[in-house]
């Protein structure tokens, strides 16, 4: 993600979580598309009250050290918002929510760059997930010139 784009989504999305109340200790999601979102957000809160510590989801768990599946300053206990890129079938948000959850995590929602409106946002929905995208495909797809 170039400089500009990441000086430019970090404050549009930490705005938007304290617009919608979330009140979160962490954020994350599922590397890689999360962690440029993820630690721009986190950038972004560092001088307000309450900064978010960002975190990555592994795919699948180290098979060496550790052998962790999230890597980075999540706590037990954190409140955390789940990031995406884009959100298309709500498949890799899925992911990072349970790795959350299973490791002690309460996930209070998930924010996306992009909506894709591909019924991945009402599989969160349907969850008990509550989603913010901070832009949709159908406000995206009318800029790109034939």
């Amino acid at each position: 993600m170039s400089p500009d784009g990441l000086a430019l989504i970090g404050p549009l999305g930490f705005t938007a979580l304290h617009d919608a109340g979330w009140r979160a200790d962490s954020i994350g999601g599922l590397t890689m598309g999360a962690d440029p979102i993820a630690c721009a957000v986190s950038y972004a809160s560092a001088s307000s009250s309450a900064p978010l510590r960002a975190f990555s989801v592994r795919k699948e768990p180290k098979t060496h050290g550790t052998g962790r599946l999230i890597e980075g300053p999540f706590r037990e206990g954190d409140r955390v918002v789940v990031v995406e890129d884009t959100i298309t079938t709500g498949g890799s948000a899925k992911k990072a929510i349970d790795a959350v959850r299973a490791a002690g995590g309460k996930v209070i929602g998930v924010l996306a760059l992009v909506d894709r409106e591909e019924g991945g946002r009402e599989a969160l929905e349907a969850e008990g997930v509550g989603v913010i995208a901070l832009a949709r495909a159908s406000d995206i797809v009318p800029l790109i010139p034939a």
